[in-house]
């Protein structure tokens, strides 16, 4: 140890000690007119056709694209311990997996960006940099869900204080976090012993697009998945505290929109929250020859559905966007935050004001985005596959404290499929004034044969930002990595991402269409993710875990050093009781966050 650092280590604990020491109950669903939507397509049919309009449900009309609509679900009330068996999804399917696309009724829409000239660029992008920032546990990830009838998978999770909630296409699985052992899965719909949403009326083997979260605003884990059988409904299951095995409050909410005289169904969800409603977004394709419809805002109030109320759900159609995400909303948040593309270098952002009472939508462009476009090739991967990337459309949408993350595929070098990510301070916005505007921006992509696609990013609690993607190249099998950066990284910079599952065959086609990543409410630093690879018998999820981690804890600058500036730190934000001083994680600032730090300095730099 250097004599500095010893004179240093004699004189710390005075200085901060001075310093710092003062079963089934089944319900319905009613629209606005008071009508219930009837179960349809009983049989259980691959759901390829609109229903006749005479033969559905009366439509959620909307008139208004600045306006919005009322509409009462009434719930269902389900409990997961009286399904037998509780593993369900124990074995993958090994028959003839059936496109996602291919069961739904035929659409399409005008993918085109608006392409700026490269002059119209007003900040850098960062690239991946050599630097150790993600930890992981060392053997702590675990197959999640295997192949289903369905592809792609779209897997989603969530984690709360003692679980971890998995979703795919189309399935649902409940994992013990400290083991993760499977302690219960089932189907979506009628192939399940019941289905997880079967007894809210959904009515056939076609539930899709599961999604899931844990709210750790409310303390529950909440679940969304669509219906298209013959007309169109968004199921939604909250559940009755932070364990998932028990109690759901589930409510089957009709979404045939009529805007402008001509049927939608609704496609490719959003969801996200923030302190007062859960949110869910979708793509509205025609369920005749109308053109495509735009995007659907729909609005769920938690108040009612924490206690298995009915719910009055607000229903907005604005004329335009599309693919809309929307941001899962940590610190303060009266309302939520959407991203999507606006053209090839700018995002539009979108907020719902009076959310719960009269909802009205507002939006704002952010400029200075690098031009990019949306991957215009497939993936290679070992053995000759070519993997779907997609197009550019946005992965997830994170927010902090006053900043929003959010990350996309795009084109990079000839060939290539880079991740790009945005990182927005918010300015503020709505209420202030200001427009939100770009911080950083960067890509993972430096090796020119290697495609990186379907990311996700998240932030901790210290605002150590963790990235997750899919990965693949000519000569590497189709895999799951990370990558993560400090605070203090030079702008737009990301580490090399490092592989936490690779595959054993090689993966054509559809693949995603998306990863998910999350943060433990617990410690809010173990940054969780799910991402797939291929084996023998076709998909198989994969779940795990990793941490931002400095390599020396107390070096609070980041420059290599232990010193007085590092002190300083500590004490300012031990005395404004910042999370990050909040050492052993316990909700309060005392000796026991002093003494964790002390010993940080004491052990020194490696």
């Amino acid at each position: 140890m250097p004599p500095s650092h010893r004179a240093t280590t004699v004189s710390i604990s005075l200085l901060l000690a001075s310093t710092l020491l003062p079963g089934c109950v089944s319900g319905s669903a009613s629209v606005s007119s008071g009508s219930e939507p009837a179960a349809l397509n009983p049989g259980g049919a691959d759901p390829v056709a609109a229903l006749p309009a005479d033969q559905r449900p009366p439509s959620i009309v909307i008139n208004d694209p600045n306006g919005f609509t009322r509409t009462t679900f009434e719930p269902t009330i389900y409990d997961t311990r009286l399904v037998t068996p509780q593993i369900q999804m124990s074995e993958p399917f090994t028959g003839q997996v059936k496109a996602i696309k291919n069961e739904l009724p035929k659409h399409s829409r005008d993918k085109t960006l608006e392409n700026i000239p490269d002059n119209e660029r007003t900040m850098p992008v960062g690239q991946a940099i050599e630097a150790d920032r993600v930890s992981t546990s060392g053997g702590g990830g675990f197959p999640g869900i295997a192949q289903t009838e369905w592809t792609p998978p779209d897997p989603t999770i969530a984690v709360g204080p003692n679980h971890i909630v998995e979703t795919v296409n189309a399935a649902i699985a409940f994992y013990d976090k400290s083991t993760g052992n499977q302690t219960f899965s089932v189907h979506l719909g009628t192939p399940g012993n019941p289905g997880f949403f079967e007894s809210v009326g959904a009515d056939s083997n076609f539930v899709f697009d599961p999604k899931v979260f844990y709210d750790h605003k409310a303390e529950r884990f909440v679940v969304i998945g669509l219906e298209t059988s013959g007309a169109s409904w968004i199921d939604i299951a909250v559940s009755d505290d932070s364990d998932p095995n028990g109690i759901w409050y589930k409510y089957r909410t009709y979404s045939v929109i009529d805007v402008g005289g001509d049927d939608y169904w609704v496609d490719y969800p959003g969801f996200g929250f923030d302190d007062n409603a859960w949110y869910v977004t979708g793509n509205l394709f025609p369920l005749g020859s109308a053109p495509f419809g735009g995007q659907l805002f729909r609005v769920f109030p938690k108040a009612p559905m924490l206690s298995g109320g009915p719910v009055t759900v607000f229903d907005i159609a604005p004329d335009n966007g599309a693919s809309l995400q929307v941001a899962q909303m940590f610190g303060p948040a009266p309302q939520c935050f959407f991203v999507s593309r606006q053209n090839s270098s700018a995002l539009r952002l979108w907020t719902i004001n009076n959310p719960t009472t009269s909802p009205s939508w507002q939006r704002v462009s952010v400029t200075g985005i690098s031009n990019a476009s949306g991957p215009s090739q497939d993936a290679p991967n070992l053995g000759g596959g070519q993997i779907s990337t997609l197009d550019g459309r946005i992965m997830n949408v994170h927010y902090r404290d006053g900043h929003l993350y959010t990350a996309h595929a795009i084109d990079g070098a000839p060939g290539q499929t880079v991740a790009r990510w945005y990182h927005i301070d918010m300015n503020g916005w709505p209420g202030s004034g200001n427009n939100p505007t770009l911080v950083q921006q960067g890509e993972i992509g430096t090796d020119p044969s290697r495609h990186h696609y379907f990311p996700a990013i998240y932030t901790d609690r210290d605002d150590h930002v963790g990235m997750i993607m899919a990965s693949s190249s000519p000569s590497t099998y189709a895999s799951v990595r990370a990558a993560g950066r400090f605070p203090s990284d030079p702008a737009g910079t990301m580490s090399e991402p490092i592989e936490l599952a690779i595959g054993d065959r090689s993966a054509n086609g559809r693949w995603g269409d998306y990863l998910d990543i999350a943060i433990d409410p617990v410690d809010e630093k173990t940054f969780w993710l799910v991402g797939m690879y291929q084996k023998n018998f076709g998909w198989q999820t994969w779940i795990d875990s990793f941490t931002i981690e400095a390599p020396c804890p107390a070096d609070l600058d980041s420059n290599g050093e232990l010193n007085f500036f590092d002190i300083s730190l500590f004490i300012g934000s031990f005395n404004s009781q910042v999370s990050s001083a909040d050492l052993n994680n316990d909700g309060q600032w005392n000796f026991f966050d002093v003494s964790i730090y002390i010993q940080q300095f004491n052990a020194g730099c490696p």
